[in-house]
């Protein structure tokens, strides 16, 4: 039998079909009674409602937790018109310019949208995690700009006025932003984006920022004038903290890490396919929200090509059940007895020596 590549393209079936695979849910006896029951399509039309249904969630989140913030931060405003409070109007400020980091994830999720071409063969999905550069850089910032605040503040003491105004507006802007912030990291998990799980952690820093409000409002009613600067300071390390979670998750992506949970399964699951006799190479990798992978199995050697391109369609099939959010599939299929990458190039150096 001859090297069997074989290729399709395949929609992820966690959500499209009401039901999730892998390590993450295991399916009991119902979900596999719904399963047989239920239509299976892994056409290209199938594929491309799945990878837009998912750009579309993103972006309503985006839109969803932008009108949020902004709803947020008009309130604040309002406060501070009454209250006059220039760590109330820092903090509004503060809010206003993180909810506009909704633009780069927007365009990010616009331009993954566009269909591949001849320069770019794999898409535009990686917009996401570029994306996901300037929220973390953003984050940075936040960090940066607290601690330095504070600092300043405890080299500069200040005294806060109309307490009650701005306690309120605190526990508005704590409430306003960690809404945002679990809308933004379940939609961004379900759909598989790093970036907009940044940002859903971006806006949690942000409600933290505001409980340092809430903190100085209750020591300055204390009359402990360095609660203020000394709140900020410990807020600066929560921002640093989650900061090294968020640039840790799209370091990640960038360099393509998968959780090894994933490989097993993907492994365990092709090793479970009838006719495969093995498995000699397992590679996967996220472009923006979806996945792609890429198997070498061995086939035994007398198949016919029709028999090994069916084993090889049931993998990449089985494959997409198993591994949530796989979108391509690549199988390669080597001959049991000259399984191996050395083997290709004894394969390639034979055909160009025997004459034709």
């Amino acid at each position: 039998m001859g090297e069997h590549h074989s290729h399709h393209d395949h929609a992820s079936h966690d959500h499209a079909h009401g039901h999730s695979h892998g390590p993450e849910a295991r399916v009991g006896l119902a979900g596999r009674i719904r399963h047989r029951l239920t239509p299976h399509s892994h056409d290209t039309a199938d594929k491309v409602d799945s990878a837009l249904e998912a750009s579309r969630a993103g972006m309503r989140a985006l839109w969803t937790s932008l009108a949020a913030l902004g709803a947020t931060a008009l309130a604040q405003a309002a406060i501070v018109l009454l209250s006059g409070s220039v760590a109330l109007l820092g903090d509004t400020l503060h809010n206003v310019a993180d909810a506009l980091t909704a633009v780069p994830l927007g365009i990010a999720f616009l331009i993954g949208r566009r269909a591949a071409t001849r320069a770019y063969t794999y898409g535009f999905g990686r917009a996401e995690d570029l994306a996901g550069i300037v929220i973390v850089l953003v984050i940075a910032g936040s960090a940066i700009l607290a601690g330095w605040t504070a600092i300043d503040r405890l080299l500069h003491p200040a005294d806060v006025t109309h307490l009650p105004f701005v306690f309120a507006a605190g526990i508005i802007g704590f409430l306003g932003n960690e809404l945002v912030a679990r809308y933004r990291i379940a939609v961004g998990r379900r759909i598989g984006s790093a970036a907009l799980v940044a940002d859903g952690l971006h806006a949690r820093t942000d409600g933290f920022t505001s409980l340092a409000v809430v903190a100085a409002a209750g020591g300055a009613a204390l009359g402990w004038r360095w609660a203020d600067p000394a709140v900020g300071l410990i807020i600066a390390a929560a921002i640093a903290f989650v900061l090294k979670g968020a640039a840790r998750e799209v370091y990640r992506r960038l360099m393509d890490r998968v959780d090894p949970d994933l490989v097993d399964t993907a492994e365990h699951t092709l090793r479970g396919v009838p006719g495969v006799r093995d498995v000699t190479g397992l590679r996967l990798r996220w472009i923006g929200h979806r996945m792609h992978a890429e198997a070498d199995i061995v086939l035994d050697a007398d198949l016919t090509l029709q028999a090994a391109h069916e084993i090889a369609a049931d993998a990449e099939h089985q494959l997409t059940h198993a591994v949530p959010r796989l979108d391509r599939v690549t199988v390669h299929a080597d001959p049991a007895t000259h399984a191996g990458a050395a083997h290709h190039g004894e394969l390639s150096h034979r055909r160009r020596a025997t004459p034709v």
